[in-house]
This record gives C-alpha cells, structure tokens and sequence, in this order.
C-alpha cells in the first residue's frame, strides 16, 4: 500500500513538473543582449550574401567585399528598428494624458487615475503603472512613487506629464484638468512636427540610398563576367574594393547622421 502511494505521488508530481516549470519565469537564466544579437544577424547576413556572389561571380574579393557591406546594412537596419520600437513608445504619452483627463472627469482621486491605468491604459506601460500602484499602497508616499516612474521611462514628455501632476498637486489639484490639457496638447504638436520632419528627411534619404548603392548593383552584374572578376581578383581591385567600401561606409553614416532628428533633452527629472 504504501509503495503505491509513493508511485501514485511520484507520477502526480512528474505529471505537474511542466505545469509548475511553465508558470516559473525563467529570470535567472542567461539571456543574449539586443546588441550581441543584432551582430550575430548581421554576420549570418555578411556570409549568406557573400556565399551568393562567390557562386554568382566566383570572384572572392568580391564577395568578400559584399559580405561586409551586407553585415554592416543589416547591422545599421536592426539599429534603426529598435530606434522606430522606441518612436512607437512616444506616442504613447497623448494616451496618457487622456486617460488621466477622463478618469479624474468621472470623479477618480489622481493616485486612482494614475493607477487604473495599469487595466485600461496603453498595454506597453500597464507594468509600470501596476508596479506604481503597489508603491503606493506601500508605502504611501505618492512623491516617491512619481520619482519612481521618471526614473524608469526617463523621457522627456513623461517628465512634463509627472511634473505636471507634482506642480498641480502642490497647488491643491485644482488646475490639474487644464495643465494636463496643455501638457497633452503641447507633446501631441511636438510628436505631429517630429513626424513632419521625418517623413521629409526619408525621401531625401531614400534618395541617397539608392545613389549609394548603384555603383555596387552595377559591379554586381559586371561581377558575373569573368574579366571583371579576374580583374578584381588582382590587388589593384583588391584596393580599389577596399577604397569603394571605405568611401561608401563614409557617405552612408554621414548621411544617416545629418538626416537624424536630435532627441528633445530631459529638463526635468534629470537629477533623479
């Protein structure tokens, strides 16, 4: 009897083991960094493209210089998306501030407003909020509490929504609807001229791009005859590869830099 208990326990434990490793969030085990991941992408890139045009042009000067051009677009491509993930995040604070307005509208206490937006607020900044919410019920110390939420979004508009809210609260709240329908207004004209700006800078950039890429759409074609590969197999081609990719490289950052969009600096909140 007994040895059947312990086997019928045993298999009920065996049976829940991926019921219980499933529900465990696995925080202690070692994770890869965006930027170590970004170089792995980029380097698998570089050797696929430069194993297509050593078996398109059969020229391994070629390929080789292919490769580290492709290494270093995918590289700068995976750069600019977490870039535009982090754009995407901006845009999040007009929605904010309208969840604030109409929560203190339906009669909500502003620790109330701010909190309920961890179930009905943007779904990216719903951890935070909750987390705000739990300090809160802590500790009591609302101000502590705001500092807390600067300190983890550090961006300029959520500055001037939590400084609002700490200047309105010193005034006894009752200002707080119209600061907080200046602050909205003022971050929603800021993001509509930022997204101006960059759609008219993408077309000049676009521009450019394609400029500087059709000298190596060009080689690509010629690659396939084998004069032209046999000549660059020499070390003139070599160093003229070597000098086309140095110059290209040159242009292609130079440009993405003057055609980037200054971040808006932290005035408030820098200290904490």
């Amino acid at each position: 009897m007994n040895s059947r208990l312990a086997t019928a326990s045993l298999n009920r434990q065996v049976r829940s083991s991926p019921d219980r490793l499933a529900s465990q969030s696995p925080k202690h085990l070692a994770t890869v960094s965006p930027k170590w991941r970004y170089i792995a992408i980029s380097a698998a890139s570089g050797l696929g493209v430069g194993f297509a045009v050593t078996v398109l042009s059969s020229s391994v000067a070629i390929a080789l210089a292919f490769a580290a051009m492709a290494s270093v677009i995918t590289f700068t491509f995976l750069f600019s998306s977490a870039k535009r993930r982090e754009t995407k995040f901006e845009l999040l604070w007009p929605d904010v501030v309208d969840h604030l307005i109409t929560g203190i509208q339906s009669g909500m206490s502003l620790v109330e407003a701010l909190s309920q937006l961890a179930d009905r607020g943007p779904r990216e900044l719903a951890p935070y909020f909750a987390e705000f919410n739990r300090q809160v019920r802590k500790d009591g110390d609302f101000t502590s509490a705001i500092a807390w939420l600067q300190k983890q979004f550090s961006h300029y508009a959520s500055d001037q929504i939590f400084e609002a809210i700490i200047l309105s609260r010193s005034l006894g709240g009752t200002h707080l609807l119209q600061i907080l329908r200046m602050v909205g207004d003022f971050i929603r004209q800021d993001l509509a001229l930022r997204k101006e700006i960059e759609v008219k800078h993408g077309w000049i950039k676009n521009s450019a791009h394609l400029s500087a890429a059709a000298p190596w759409l060009l080689l690509l074609l010629l690659s396939t005859q084998s004069a032209t590969a046999a000549a660059y197999a020499t070390n003139t081609g070599a160093v003229i590869l070597i000098a086309g990719i140095f110059m290209t490289a040159v242009a292609y950052l130079w440009m993405n830099k003057l055609g980037a969009l200054p971040k808006p600096p932290r005035v408030f909140g820098v200290s904490q």
